[in-house]
């Protein structure tokens, strides 16, 4: 679940997602030249232990960039969403999944490319200064729908957490989806889109910096419970703040989020929860099958991915530990496969960070990394306690989450005829998108998975599935 920990360092993994001030183990540079925050792309897991991550839009963005973030509605009713990327960039996104980056030229145009590749797209897209923005994407004229928008605090753990409620205009009652960040140190306020995404198909939303991240207080954790508790007051704030206008309310989580949102849904009740590219095994787990899927899609055989998740094993030890135990461990299995023709293709989500570093240099540097990460929870009993209809949607080729094994737990709960619905998405990666495959090996992303959208905004609405979603196979809660 962690972005860059794939065995391809692909572009889809170093500049798809956001900007990363990598510290601890690694020199501290930007490593992210072409970023794209996003609520879809909350991919990793541990690996913000290793680089935290640094919001453009916090720093100094242009005021003339900025003044274009919005959901515009074209003519013919459907919309396209603009937010910010990296510098002075932006990113369109329509609900169908195509997306793609823009980027002033020297003249003062926008240019749109790909996905997030470099190549452009032919989509024309420009905007009109005058006292209200329009949008001219195409051959259409977009105008920037407006919501009912209240910036808010409010409390957790005697931690004040910084919130945002967006909900349709009207007076109208509406579903309401609180999203519940993953393991990223950036401002959900300032990235994610599906909270206008969300409020233009007529559903609210209330986004929250997670604590120690953007404008909330607190020290940023990887504690499920401290952050399931956090979901839980952003809910109750959300319900306060809406009032009457409330018809349901439930969860959105990605990635990390996929842990905490169940687990905030058992301890207030809401409606639904809807997990994107989440896990239903422990962090531990996620990282050796993140490993031996990478080493058996590199071509090893069955032995030597076994020797892999030795080494990896041992990593893991030694950081579920707080780097306190396991160190000799660690060196032996270093020593012993060091000059193994595979052993530079052992990534996962976090082991292959320690294998160039000393025990006292892993002691050293790992002090300031103890974010209270539940290594070894284990989500099953929550599932099972579960009495809130869960919408679970994973991509088939996911490596930071690799989906198999979640998929087939969240198959055995419907099996035993609990509330829960999966959607599993062929040629899908983690934050839901599809990709390219360069010659060598390197994934680009393109778009999002056709229906992806559309697939979390009818079940925010009523807790169902109406027809197919795209290339999407879906095995759907058992009828009574």
């Amino acid at each position: 679940m962690l972005e860059s920990s794939q065995f391809y360092l692909s572009k889809n993994r170093v500049t798809k997602f956001w900007t990363r001030l990598c510290l601890g183990f690694l020199t501290p540079v930007v490593c992210n030249p072409a970023t794209d925050p996003n609520p879809m792309k909350l991919p990793f897991l541990l690996f913000t232990a290793f680089s935290v991550v640094v919001w453009t839009t916090t720093g100094a963005r242009a005021a003339t960039s900025d003044r274009y973030v919005g959901t515009y509605r074209l003519a013919d009713g459907s919309m396209v969403d603009v937010a910010p990327s990296d510098g002075e960039a932006l990113r369109w996104r329509r609900l169908d999944g195509t997306t793609g980056r823009l980027q002033k030229d020297g003249r003062g145009n926008w240019t749109s490319t790909y996905g997030w590749t470099d190549r452009p797209d032919g989509t024309r897209v420009s905007f009109s200064d005058g006292e209200t923005v329009q949008l001219h994407f195409n051959d259409s004229i977009g105008q920037r729908v407006a919501f009912n928008i209240v910036d808010t605090k409010f409390e957790s753990h005697g931690v004040t957490l910084a919130g945002r409620l967006v909900l349709p205009k009207g007076e109208g009652r509406v579903p309401v989806v609180v999203l519940v960040h993953g393991a990223e140190h950036d401002s959900a306020l300032a990235s994610y889109s599906l909270q206008r995404l969300f409020p233009a198909q007529g559903i609210g939303a209330f986004v929250y910096d997670k604590r120690g991240t953007g404008k909330s207080a607190g020290s940023y954790t990887q504690d499920f419970d401290v952050l399931a508790d956090d979901a839980v007051a952003a809910m109750r704030e959300a319900r306060k703040l809406a009032g009457s206008r409330v018809s349901r309310i439930g969860y959105q989580g990605g990635s990390q989020g996929g842990w905490v949102a169940p687990l905030a849904a058992n301890r207030a009740p809401v409606d639904f929860v809807i997990v994107c590219f989440g896990l239903a095994i422990t962090v531990i787990e996620e990282d050796q099958q993140e490993v031996a899927l990478e080493m058996r899609l590199k071509g090893h055989p069955p032995e030597v991915i076994a020797k892999a998740l030795e080494v990896a094993s041992a990593a893991e030890t030694v950081f579920a530990s707080g780097f306190t135990q396991g160190f000799a461990e660690l060196d032996a299995v270093r020593a012993k496969y060091k000059s193994e023709p595979w052993y530079k293709d052992i990534h996962g989500n976090y082991a292959y960070f320690f294998l160039p570093y000393s025990e006292a240099e892993l002691r050293e540097k790992g002090a300031a990394f103890k974010w209270g990460t539940p290594f070894h929870y284990e989500s099953m009993p929550t599932l099972r306690a579960s009495t809130t209809p869960q919408l679970w949607i994973l991509g088939e080729d996911d490596f930071e989450a690799p989906s198999e094994e979640t998929g087939r737990r969240i198959k055995s709960l419907i099996a035993e005829r609990r509330s829960f619905t999966l959607a599993m998405y062929p040629g899908a990666e983690h934050g839901m998108t599809e990709y390219e495959t360069a010659s060598d090996g390197e994934r680009i992303s393109t778009r999002y998975a056709s229906g992806y959208f559309e697939m979390m905004r009818d079940f925010v609405r009523d807790g169902r599935l109406h027809h197919s979603y795209g290339r999407s196979s879906i095995t759907p809660t058992p009828s009574p």
